[in-house]
């Protein structure tokens, strides 16, 4: 199909609002199917529409660690030849996905048999098998530990589920019910982007349509070329670090150098940690996403978020670094833990240019249970950074998450625990003109012996202020009261108390002027 349509700024605002709109309710679709928890709860899950060339075109406002490496995720399965009516399913990391427990599903959408794109979904499974429940150890040291690895996979052929692969997959987890109805929601949101978008075309014409993919991501390729020229030229670094990696507790090192030349930027990663033996090695499509993630911090609410803006910036990384990680490395923290280091560092470069917020709480406190046939995972909220606009929120996922938490009344239903505290920590956030969020506490109580793991940071290094607010408190980890390490794995008894107390996010601005 070509496209020689003319396209006027009503019609193309009209047409990008609905393509918005139907990767939304892919979205909603998805939550109110899934049998887990972890996303009908959390909503630990993101959706977006893709064209004929794989070019992100729009997408619902998810999870930013998932949407910003969704783009690798598709160019992997245009590899494989995919047909109309086929959907494919993956989670490798070195073939598009983020880290095992995220498996994404994508859908071709076409007309008249034509390709015309795709639809995708991207849900974290609390269980995908491995060496430990809930499939994101502390304690893995290479990817084959931490679940069933996935490549390209014709998942659907012409329409038809192919019910040996789906029991290839349920074979391999511990809650397989779970996975296969959870499975099935993908399946199901991924369907409402073929109905809507083949009623688009159907109602304004394939020239039109395939006109609008491109106007839209031409301007918001244009916004993004307008923001940065704005912004003064220059070379603004920055270096931060990871608290462990499971292995052993020592600091790796993260450098960071952002270019600005007039209207791009480009984020070099030279001097940052080589691969280590643990897990919070980060694919490159994870820093990718985290550098993307940070870009549209500088973007106006209104600019699109498609892969017009992903034009204006390039990232280097050298290959087998931390941040560009080669098989068979270990990368399940990673994606939920150094995306978030790797954010925070490239936006403390670039605050030295523009007023950004902050440092958030930097992590996702993330605490992942299980016992025979039950897998819970949960990321927890904390501080976020004050900025030029106000104090930051309290309690709240920052960053590269966008989840929501899992409530006492769901958790205590379908797991053996109890929650014993859960509450604001007052007086986490870091003072300032404007003061940093508050972190919080989570007490659980184990009903019966289960493996746990805990992957989280900032337990001894503080979120940073900005324009000389004061860092926020740090996070803390127990046992019964005995403090434990960022990252760890044990197995707990009956009766065993975990504490989380999540840090608290920076402030912004001299603390005299707060009183003012």
């Amino acid at each position: 199909m070509t496209t020689t349509h003319a396209i006027d700024a009503v019609t193309l605002s009209v047409l990008e609002s609905a393509l918005a709109g139907i990767a939304e309710e892919m979205g909603i679709v998805l939550i109110r199917s899934a049998y887990s928890s972890n996303i009908k709860e959390r909503r630990d899950c993101s959706a977006a529409l893709f064209d004929a060339a794989g070019r992100m075109v729009a997408q619902a406002e998810h999870i930013p660690t998932h949407l910003g490496a969704m783009p690798e995720a598709v160019a992997s399965v245009m590899a494989h030849d995919p047909r109309p009516g086929d959907v494919f399913v993956l989670n490798d990391p070195y073939s598009g996905s983020t880290h095992l427990p995220d498996l994404t599903l994508v859908s071709t959408i076409d007309v008249d048999g034509e390709i015309v794109g795709f639809g995708v979904t991207r849900a974290h499974h609390a269980e995908i098998g491995g060496m430990r429940p809930g499939s994101m150890p502390s304690d893995s040291r290479e990817i084959y530990q931490e679940g069933l690895i996935l490549p390209p996979t014709r998942l659907v052929r012409d329409g038809v589920v192919d019910d040996a692969i789906l029991a290839l997959i349920c074979a391999n987890v511990r809650t397989p019910d779970i996975c296969r109805g959870d499975l099935r929601a993908q399946i199901a949101a991924n369907q409402v982007a073929e109905v809507r978008l083949r009623a688009l075309f159907e109602r304004h014409g394939a020239d039109l349509m395939l006109g609008v993919f491109d106007a839209v991501l031409d301007y918001a390729e244009r916004r993004a070329r307008e923001t940065l020229a704005q912004l003064p030229d220059g070379v603004y670094e920055s270096a931060s670090e990871l608290e462990g990696d499971g292995t052993e507790d020592r600091d790796i090192a993260i450098r960071v150098r952002v270019t600005i030349v007039g209207d791009r930027m480009v984020v070099d990663f030279a001097g940052t940690s080589g691969a280590v033996p643990g897990n919070v090695n980060c694919p490159l499509a994870v820093t990718r996403s985290a550098c993307l993630f940070v870009l549209r911090l500088l973007l106006s609410a209104d600019v699109p978020a498609n892969a017009g803006t992903h034009r204006v910036i390039d990232v280097l990384a050298e290959e087998g670094s931390l941040v560009h990680a080669r098989r068979p490395s270990a990368v399940v923290a990673g994606n939920v833990e150094t995306s978030q280091r790797v954010a925070d560092t490239v936006a403390l470069a670039l605050s030295a240019a523009v007023d950004l917020p902050a440092c958030g709480q930097g992590t996702m406190n993330n605490l992942i249970i299980g016992g025979g046939g039950w897998s819970y995972y949960e990321t927890m909220g904390g501080g976020q950074g004050a900025s030029v606009r106000g104090d930051g929120d309290s309690g709240v996922h920052v960053g590269m998450s966008n989840t929501l938490n899992t409530p006492t009344e769901a958790l205590e239903l379908e797991y053996p625990m109890r929650v014993e505290r859960y509450e604001l920590t007052g007086g986490r956030g870091g003072c300032g003109r404007h003061r940093g969020g508050d972190g919080l506490e989570r007490t659980i109580r184990l009903l019966e012996p289960a493996s746990v793991s805990i992957l989280s940071d900032r337990r001894r290094h503080r979120p940073a202020g900005a324009r000389g607010g004061e860092a926020g408190d740090c996070g803390e980890n127990l046992l019964n009261g005995a403090p434990l390490p960022p990252k760890t794995s044990f197995e707990g008894r009956a009766g065993d108390l975990i504490t989380i107390r999540t840090p608290g996010g920076g402030g912004f601005g001299d603390p005299a002027e707060a009183a003012r």
